[in-house]
């Protein structure tokens, strides 16, 4: 004996196939587009625009202009351009005057006739070139002594400046830095005496005598700048005299020997 079950019909939509076939309609899926991004309709609709560097610089300097009624104040040049002409020269940026390590130079070839008013503007660009030259000298004389001059330098400099204050007392208004420009330019001498010297005999009295005139020079000079440029240097010049011919002498050893 068979069991009968109740099996609701099945009704499909009006005009429908359940076969798949040509009539058949479904409803159509809408495809996900990303957040926060326009319809794709709406995007094809927005225009290329093309980008110009010039024109987008003219046609800010053009607003800028027109913002601040026609230009800079004072109908200057622009702001951000450079003007090449209105620059210093290189040599005065460093702090190096050629005319000025001219004059100083030059008043030290007459030692009896010396210019202390050049010399209050005090520099250290003259006395590296006279070191400079110095070690040179050397060099072409076969001595490597770079290091031993410039040391000696340093300590001759130190060494006069403490002996004047030591006896200008209170008076003393030397600095180290005015020293240090006397005794580098006062070492003109000394340079001169270093390129004879490359043609002199090593040996003899003759290169003991040149030394010592070269020496006296070096000598009358410094101790004629520091006497000139300090207050109360006048009173104590034998002792300063008798320092710097200590200074210079050990520069003249140097070059002999």
């Amino acid at each position: 004996m068979t069991k009968e079950f109740a099996v609701p019909p099945v009704v499909f939509p009006a005009g429908g196939n359940p076969g798949g076939g040509p009539a058949a309609t479904f409803p159509q899926r809408r495809v996900a587009t990303a957040p926060f991004q326009p319809p794709r309709s709406s995007a094809s609709s927005i225009p290329f625009m093309s980008f110009d560097i010039g024109s987008a610089a003219a046609s800010s300097s053009s607003s800028s202009a027109g913002i601040y009624g026609g230009g800079p104040i004072g109908g200057g040049p622009a702001p951000g351009s450079v003007n090449f002409e209105d620059e210093e020269p290189l040599l005065d940026e460093l702090g190096i005057h050629p005319d000025q390590i001219w004059k100083k130079t030059k008043s030290i070839l007459n030692p009896f006739k010396v210019n202390p008013a050049v010399y209050k503007d005090s520099d250290l660009s003259g006395p590296i070139l006279l070191y400079m030259s110095l070690c040179l000298f050397q060099l072409l004389a076969g001595k490597i002594q770079f290091g031993v001059i410039l040391g000696w330098i340093v300590v001759s400099s130190i060494f006069l400046y403490v002996v004047f204050n030591m006896l200008a007392g209170r008076n003393g208004n030397l600095d180290l830095h005015t020293c240090t420009s006397v005794v580098g330019y006062c070492l003109l001498p000394v340079v001169i005496l270093s390129a004879a010297s490359l043609f002199v005999p090593q040996v003899g009295v003759l290169r003991f005598s040149i030394a010592a005139v070269f020496v006296l020079w070096a000598t009358r000079v410094c101790t004629g700048l520091m006497v000139s440029l300090a207050d109360g240097g006048e009173e104590h010049r034998g002792l300063i005299s008798y320092a710097a011919l200590l200074i210079y002498t050990l520069f003249s050893l140097l070059v002999i020997f």
